[in-house]
């Protein structure tokens, strides 16, 4: 395959950025997207140009790291698909690919497609967590957990982190991350003792980054590659309210 590539170059934070076009050759279709990108960074090292910048770790689906923008979708038109493993037969030869990082004021761009996303580390830092003694891991059925709360959770901890939900969002709403996070925990017996607390700081820390509010538009589950669905939301405001009484 041979694509156009528009990618938004940026030298760091104080940069303006801009768009620069690239043609990229011999593309095999069971390339993924970023094993794509690693073809253009080595042709662009060998000429000595500066290569494109962008997040990656496992490539596998699962740490969150890898996260752009793709012909205007975050982490492109596959539903349900991180940028590592959307594969290059879905697009077409000859076509012209645009690549930007997240946009959103809370997620600062470092270089190129890479962004700060410690906002998200610190909301976690607010109240993800549990402070009771967990130990190891218990005998199956120990601590009774109804089925409906078991799943609801687990659909709430597939979230990965990667800030699709906000780059989507028209508000730059990080409502379905920390709404995710607030339900995977609140729903579990181990997250009882802080659940109040945990919605409180959680939302808080949130509105302190700088991330917008949540209107419903449901952009950001459109594009979550876990398919998280909006019921987290309710589930944050209904903690968050029953907190602040």
């Amino acid at each position: 395959m041979n694509l156009t590539l528009k990618v938004w170059r940026q030298n760091g934070p104080g940069d303006s950025g801009r768009m620069v076009t690239y043609q990229v050759t011999d593309v095999s279709p069971d390339m993924s997207f970023l094993e794509m990108l690693d073809v253009l960074n080595e042709r662009l090292i060998l000429e000595g140009d500066d290569p494109v910048a962008f997040d990656h770790d496992c490539r596998e689906g699962i740490c969150g790291m890898c996260g752009m923008v793709i012909n205007g979708v975050a982490h492109g038109e596959q539903r349900a698909t991180t940028t590592c493993q959307l594969h290059m037969r879905h697009f077409e030869d000859g076509a012209t690919v645009t690549i930007e990082p997240w946009r959103a004021a809370p997620f600062p761009v470092i270089k190129d497609l890479v962004v700060d996303r410690g906002s998200f580390d610190r909301i976690i830092q607010a109240g993800g967590f549990v402070s009771v003694p967990a130990g190891s891991a218990p005998d199956a059925h120990s601590v009774p957990v109804k089925k409906e709360n078991a799943d609801a959770a687990f659909d709430a901890a597939t979230c990965i982190g990667c800030g699709a939900c906000v780059a989507a969002c028209p508000n730059g709403s990080a409502s379905l991350f920390t709404g995710a996070k607030i339900t995977h925990l609140g729903l579990l017996p181990q997250g009882q003792p802080e659940r109040d607390s945990r919605a409180l700081a959680m939302v808080e820390q949130m509105d302190l980054e700088g991330f917008g509010g949540c209107t419903n538009t449901g952009e950001c589950t459109a594009v979550c590659p876990k398919g998280i669905s909006l019921d987290v939301i309710t589930q944050m405001n209904r903690d968050y309210l029953k907190a602040a009484k």
